[in-house]
């Protein structure tokens, strides 16, 4: 809005400039006058132009960059379907483990709250249990899966990413 703004007072400058040189010119006033009020209408033309050349660029860019993000949108979009559905993917091949080191639905839940990251205390309160029950099903799920901790256990689902 400022530029249009400023490009319309130099439009202005510019025909009132050029009017008046046309007035002086045939009253036959010196013509230094007329040269410097020329100028003034010849710099003031020049601004505007350089003025509308630069808001025009800037909104062509501007118009590109929303049509990127506009691009970049869809594309996480489209992403955060592929996500979701790899995500619950990945749920199924968790859960078949858990089937296949036969852990009950305790050590799953507790597996599952190891993965997030809980400590065993905060699994218990979470599960509303007592953290030595929950010390036991962590210790026969590391049993059950041969693995010997909270890291192994993380490690064990994530080695395949790490290829």
């Amino acid at each position: 809005m400022k530029d249009r703004i400023i490009i319309l007072v130099l439009i202005t400058i510019m025909v009132l400039n050029a009017m008046d040189v046309f007035v002086d010119i045939n009253l036959n006033v010196p013509l230094w006058h007329v040269l410097g009020e020329t100028i003034i209408v010849i710099v003031s033309a020049f601004a505007a132009l350089l003025l509308i050349h630069d808001l025009r660029s800037r909104s062509r860019s501007l118009n590109r960059l929303a049509t990127k993000l506009k691009d970049a949108n869809l594309q996480i979009q489209s992403l955060s379907g592929e996500m979701e559905s790899e995500r619950k993917h990945y749920g199924q091949v968790i859960q078949a483990q858990f089937n296949d080191w036969n852990l009950t639905l305790g050590e799953q839940q507790v597996a599952i709250l190891i993965l997030k990251g809980l400590s065993l205390k905060e699994i218990a309160s979470v599960r509303e249990t007592k953290e030595a029950t929950v010390r036991q099903q962590a210790s026969s799920l590391y049993q059950k899966s041969n693995l010997h901790g909270r890291h192994e256990l993380s490690a064990w689902f994530l080695e395949d990413f790490l290829n």
